[in-house]
């Protein structure tokens, strides 16, 4: 987590409660001078209430151990509006129950509350209304994409979704991802509407919310030491006119001689837009409707304004022409609209090992990449072991197993236009998992190495998986080889089942047997039978941790006679694995060097 959380104690018994959450949000646990020897705490003076106030303008969300009726004390003072106070979650000292207190939807307290519940086995006490139907919030749907809140009654249409009536969605611009999210009863007479559009609509008698998304692309020419009021009043002056949102701008335009212009500095770094600028050799090769001489003789291109409009948003037409506004110097405007809009964002791609497939295998750093994640992707089977961490805002993109180069490209895609992009496997992501497909394709476009940008978390691997299952099979020296040919020639796999079968590796084999595939796990236990005892013991895990779990100890002669399949994975045992009473022990030393565990130096 990037934004500042604050957690504060006031017992020795809650900060033992809050540790664990704080290593594992990101967030700085604070406590009163009395408590001592708190190791990564910092303590404040004076009274809770002004520490508390001292937060409150600073934290994206402050977690609390402490009575709920004393939170609510300590923070009504302070309360201004849902869309800016900070996300106020409560933990019982005992770590039972995590409570969304403020700031549920647009602050992001349910989805945090759900993510330390999930952290400390805890229950999660939602209230809302959305959060009870496991409905998405309307004043989230936008928040991905950059979409911008424009007017409308937001509370009544919540209310006309928590109720469960119809609601039409008129969507002018924009993306459509969010209908993977999102769904609405619709009916020829709704009770509400949502309007998604770069242009402002009519107030309407029944409720309706408007979502901007930033697809308007504003083209601007001026004289020199043109101020920022007389820019900004153009703009204002030409979207009232087209009824065009000023919240809808992805960005202000103009040649690359304006780049220092200190009114169009101070407009961009006042609305937070970015200013993108041309050169007079980019912006002369467009054609537009309105070019002038005039303009050319003075910077080298007939059109500043609609040349950079259309340049910007990547667009043929523009949707308003030039418009000239002059007062206190003189100023240039064109718009035109981009297909996709801009969010803003710096997308990432969260490369993610879940394991085996339980909950409480997955560590806690990839639960919280995955609940923080707007687009999750993975095949079908992963998506549906991780279904309790996945939020009713998120997009789920589940696709067939054999569609992996797919999976990656779409995670990519989503990623540079600006989202947080979860892509799961099973076991490790970085062993036989997405992550390499993803970074193979990262590199076969040129990626810089930073934008998007990447994270792996590691998950446990499947030979890992199949091992804590029957015991300790790979205590020495072990590969991993994966007896699947749909990458790797035969010939290759081959070559390294002979190399490991002659050293003496514990090998565990990945992919043993498909529908297709029947003859390459008999060929490898060939191999290994040329060089290993036919006794030697032979696990089969298939499922490790899922509730249709099955798990076979048999040997290396007898390895056939057992039913696997993609699911599976083989553990087979070097010349000084043992078996006993239904376990597999390989010892740390090796024959020749200490035959037992006592004579091991620890």
């Amino acid at each position: 987590m990037t934004q500042l959380i604050a957690a504060i104690a006031l017992t020795p018994n809650a900060t033992k409660t809050l540790q664990p959450i704080c290593s594992n949000i990101g967030a700085q646990l604070w406590i009163p001078e009395s408590i001592t020897n708190i190791a990564q705490a910092q303590t404040y003076r004076g009274d809770l209430k002004t520490h508390v106030a001292s937060l409150w303008e600073t934290q994206a969300a402050i977690v609390f151990c402490l009575a709920t009726g004393a939170v609510v004390r300590l923070i009504a003072p302070l309360l201004q509006h849902k869309s800016t106070d900070p996300a106020v979650i409560v933990v019982d000292e005992t770590g039972k129950f995590v409570i969304s207190l403020c700031g549920g939807h647009q602050g992001g307290a349910d989805k945090l509350t759900t993510l330390i519940a999930q952290l400390i086995g805890a229950t999660p006490v939602l209230t809302g209304v959305s959060a009870s139907l496991g409905l998405p919030a309307v004043d989230m749907l936008g928040v991905p994409f950059g979409w911008r809140r424009g007017g409308g009654d937001w509370t009544g249409v919540s209310a006309v979704v928590a109720r469960g009536e119809s609601v039409q969605v008129i969507q002018e611009a924009g993306s459509n991802l969010w209908q993977k999210a999102y769904s609405f009863k619709d009916s020829p007479t709704p009770q509400a509407k949502i309007y998604i559009t770069a242009r402002n609509v009519d107030k309407l008698d029944y409720p309706q919310i408007q979502w901007h998304p930033q697809v308007l692309w504003v083209g601007i020419g001026c004289e020199r030491g043109t101020t920022k009021e007389t820019i900004a009043k153009a703009i204002t002056k030409v979207f009232l006119e087209y009824k065009l949102a000023e919240s809808a701008i992805a960005a202000i335009a103009t040649i690359d001689i304006k780049a220092d212009e200190v009114g169009l500095l101070e407009l961009c770094q006042e609305r937070d837009l970015p200013l993108i600028t041309f050169t007079k050799e980019v912006l002369s090769a467009v054609t537009v409707p309105n070019p002038s001489n005039i303009v050319k003789s003075e910077v080298g291109t007939p059109s500043v304004a609609e040349a950079a409009a259309l340049s910007a948003s990547s667009s043929q037409t523009l949707l308003v022409t030039k418009q000239i506004f002059k007062s206190v110097g003189a100023v240039t405007i064109a718009i035109a609209q981009s297909k996709q809009e801009y969010t803003g964002r710096t997308g990432k791609l969260l490369l993610i090992g879940t394991g085996p497939g339980q909950l409480d295998q997955i560590t806690p750093a990839a639960k919280i990449a995955i609940a923080s994640a707007d687009v999750v992707i993975g095949y079908s089977l992963y998506i549906d072991l991780i279904a309790p961490l996945l939020q009713p805002e998120q997009i789920i993109e589940a696709m067939p197993i054999t569609q992996e180069r797919q999976r990656a490209e779409r995670a990519i895609e989503l990623a540079n236009w600006g989202l947080t992009v979860a892509v799961v496997s099973s076991g490790d992501s970085g062993i036989y998992g997405m992550a390499g497909i993803v970074m193979e394709q990262l590199q076969a476009a040129n990626w810089d190495g930073k934008t998007p940008s990447v994270q792996l978390f590691p998950g446990i691997s499947a030979l890992q998986a199949a091992a804590s299952r029957v015991g300790t099979p790979l205590m020495h020296d072990f590969c991993a080889i994966s007896l699947s040919d749909l990458l790797t020639p035969w010939e290759t796999i081959e070559k390294r089942l002979i190399a490991a079968a002659q050293a003496d590796f514990i090998t565990a084999l990945y992919n043993p047997k498909s529908q297709t595939r029947t003859q390459q796990l008999a060929t490898a236990t060939a191999i290994f039978l040329q060089y290993r005892d036919p006794n030697t013991p032979v696990a089969i895990v298939r499922s490790a941790y899922r509730p249709d779990e099955q798990i076979t100890l048999t040997t290396l002669d007898k390895l056939l006679d057992t039913n696997v399949d993609m699911l599976t994975t083989v553990l087979i045992g070097n010349q000084t694995t043992r078996t006993h009473n239904n376990w597999m022990i390989t010892p740390r030393g090796y024959l020749g060097f200490g035959d037992s565990v006592a004579s091991v130096k620890l």
